[in-house]
This record gives C-alpha cells, structure tokens and sequence, in this order.
C-alpha cells in the first residue's frame, strides 16, 4: 500500500473513489480517499459493478465500534472483501471467523502460548532466525529491504508452530498467494481466483500432513511444545477441535502471522530515507525503541481492512446500516484519523499518546502481538546495530492487494556502521 501525505487540495470526488479495486493499493492514492471520507462522507456506501455493495467505515471511532461490538456486527460470515457477500465455510469453526463464546474458548488455550513468560523460552531461537535472515545486509551490494521484510514473520510463526525450517519459503509464497492474490508475482493459474484455489489447497493439504504426523508419532509435550500441538490437545465446549477444525485454525494462525509484521519496517525506513536523522535518533537511543515501533505501527497499517456484516439493522453516524450488509473498517484510516492523532501524516519515534489499532481492536484483536513486538525489536536491533543509513537504489514495489499492505521488494544499498 503507498503511503502519502494527502491535504485538503488532493481531494478525491466521491463517485470516483473505489476501495474494492487492490490496484489503488499499488499504484493509487488510498490516503486521499480516506481521507475525503473522513471529512466528507465517513460512512460510506460502494456500490461494485456485479451487484453487490459495502460500507466503508473510516474514523478511529467507528472503526473500534465495527470490531468490538459482535453483537451487532459478526465475522462468523468472514472478514475479506475478496468473499464479499459469500458466506465463508470456516465461518464458526476457524478463529478469525467466529464470534464470542466461542471465539473467546479457542482463543484462550493459545493465547496462554503468547504470552511474555511464554515466549521468554523462544527468543534464542528467534535472534538466530532473524539473524540469518538478516545476515546477507551488509554482504551484498544491493539488498532487497521489502523482500526480507516479508520473509521476517515466517521465523517467528514457524518456531512457534514447530513448522520445518525448509518448508518456510513455500509457506510465504502461499501466504501471500492467499492475501495478494490479485498480484501478478504470486499469481498461478492466470487468475485471482485459480490463485486463492491453489493457495487453500496447497496451505490445507500442508497442515493436514502436518497434524497426522504428529497423530503418528505425538512425541513427548504434545499440546505444550508449539501452537499446532496445543490445537490438537485443547478442548473446547469440551470437546476436541476436529481435523478440519484444527487445521482451518493453523491456516488462521499462520496468515495472522504474516501479514503484520514486515511491512512495518519497510515502510518506516522507507519514509525514514528522507529524514536520516530521524534513523539515527532512532537507531542511537534505546528510550526510542518501542515507541518508535508503535509508530511505525500506526505508519505502516499492515492490516488495511477487515469485514464485519451487520446482524440486525442498526445506525453509524446517521446512516442506516441493513441487517446483512457488509461494513469495511479500514485501519490505516483509523490510524490516521485527525481527531485522534495529532500531525498524523508525520512519523514520530516519540509519539504519544499513540492509540494505534494496528493489529486489531476488541475480541479479534490480533494474538500474536507480543510475538510481533519480540520480533521487531530483535530485528531492529539488529539492523541498527550493523547499518549506518539505507540509500534506494529503485523505487519500492507495493503489493497489489486490498486486505494487506506490504513492500514487496525495495532494493536499498546498506552502508555499515
């Protein structure tokens, strides 16, 4: 997704604004129109050439109301604008697309997985992951920054659920055939469509063999040791988590995972290049570190959207919301709301108070946000540690998508320390 710096005189007109097309993602202007909704039209209603329709819900206010109140708005029916209208079939039985109760009791046993005392064990594990991931840096003449940065999440997700090493780049490329599948790089088949297909079956099928080899051979901690052996021993309404269920979950899992965490740095840095001091303020004081993460968390918005359908009629700001309409609420907007964030399109390492929703607000509020702070802060580290400044060497590719921003790749030349 491009991030800009929109002011009253880039003010999209309403019946242009598109916010369906993954390609405004790319190659548009998303900020502008955010923008002219908050000030405009900030429940707003899009109707797609097909027939169907959404809102788009764009003030920080609102946005927490969408994602908190599962009461009147539900995921069960899914939470992407790719399956807009269709009823998603994991719908109760997968996490992310469940509503309390019974979101709450799977989300319970892992979240006692995630917690600071929990992953305390792993963090060895994930410096020397993040480590050799990084360590090519300042060995090439040019790096790839934006590719790097999306194989990151897959160390920490992988040593968290006891995934193979060697089957890590295969697992990001389904990934982000799942969440990019309109971008041409990680299309198969030709079209978005055979691309999703593909994707699901190849990420399904994995994490079948994954569970009946751990059912052949449980070894010993089986339910303590990682996320998927816990998800195959909990009990939930007292009873086991099926095959399919278990393995819809590990999909939930390991998506959740990747699509947060890299491009925060990217596009931090990226905006960062133009501002050199601002990287070395950053770099040279640790009382910086996690505010600046914060930051960049509320700069970079990982997650762009996430889909709520209204179970009964109901009121946003004066605009009558029909029982079953889809309601977009879109985080980077929310993140830059004007009433909230004071200058928010300037990135601040020392802001506060910073009310980010970066990774969620209310119940569906992402479970891996400790393992995210771990990881950035490892892998900022890191880079502070051994790069002076980055220069570009070409522009930043985006990915096309709707649901994820993300730097797809950004070669940079890395002078040392």
């Amino acid at each position: 997704m491009r991030i800009t710096k929109p002011t009253a005189a880039d003010r999209v007109p309403l019946d242009r604004i598109d916010l369906y097309d993954p390609r405004v993602f790319s190659n548009g202007d998303p900020h502008a129109i955010w923008r002219t909704l908050r000030h405009e039209e900030p429940v707003f209603w899009q109707d797609l050439p097909d027939g169907r329709g959404f809102w788009s819900v764009t003030k920080y206010d609102d946005v927490c109301r969408v994602l908190s109140d599962h009461t009147v708005f539900t995921s069960a029916r899914g939470g992407l604008l790719t399956i807009l209208g269709t009823d998603d079939p994991a719908g109760g039985h997968q996490m992310a697309v469940s509503d309390p109760p019974r979101h709450t009791h799977v989300r319970k046993p892992l979240h006692q997985m995630m917690t600071p005392a929990a992953l305390k064990k792993h963090i060895p594990r994930i410096e020397v992951g993040i480590k050799r991931l990084l360590a090519p840096m300042t060995e090439e003449p040019v790096w790839d920054l934006g590719a790097a940065m999306t194989a990151l999440p897959m160390v920490v997700s992988g040593i968290l659920m006891g995934l193979p090493e060697e089957d890590h780049a295969q697992l990001v490329r389904s990934g982000m055939m799942t969440i990019a599948a309109d971008d041409h790089e990680f299309q198969q088949g030709g079209t978005p469509e055979a691309t999703l297909q593909q994707a699901h079956h190849d990420l399904f099928a994995y994490f079948a063999r994954q569970v009946r080899a751990r059912r052949t051979n449980p070894g010993p901690g089986l339910g303590d040791s990682d996320l998927i052996g816990r998800l195959m021993t909990m009990e939930v309404d007292g009873s086991r988590l099926t095959n399919g269920e278990i393995v819809a979950n590990c999909y939930s899992v390991l998506l959740g995972a990747n699509v947060n965490t890299g491009h925060v740095i990217s596009s931090a840095f990226l905006e960062l290049m133009d501002h050199p001091g601002e990287f070395e303020r950053w770099a040279g004081d640790p009382q910086y570190l996690r505010t600046g993460i914060r930051e960049a968390m509320r700069w970079s918005s990982p997650v762009v959207h996430f889909l709520r359908y209204a179970v009964q009629d109901t009121e946003i700001r004066g605009r009558r919301i029909r029982k079953g309409e889809g309601v977009a609420a879109w985080i980077p907007s929310a993140n830059r709301d004007e009433e909230v964030f004071d200058d928010p399109f300037r990135f601040d390492i020392d802001r506060r108070p910073n009310r980010e929703i970066s990774l969620g607000f209310g119940p569906h509020r992402c479970i891996g946000g400790t393992a995210a702070q771990i990881s950035l802060e490892i892998a900022l580290r890191e880079i502070f540690d051994r790069v002076s400044y980055l220069e570009p060497v070409g522009k930043p590719e985006h990915l096309c998508s709707n649901f994820t921003a993300g730097i797809k790749h950004f070669p940079v030349t890395v002078h040392k320390r």
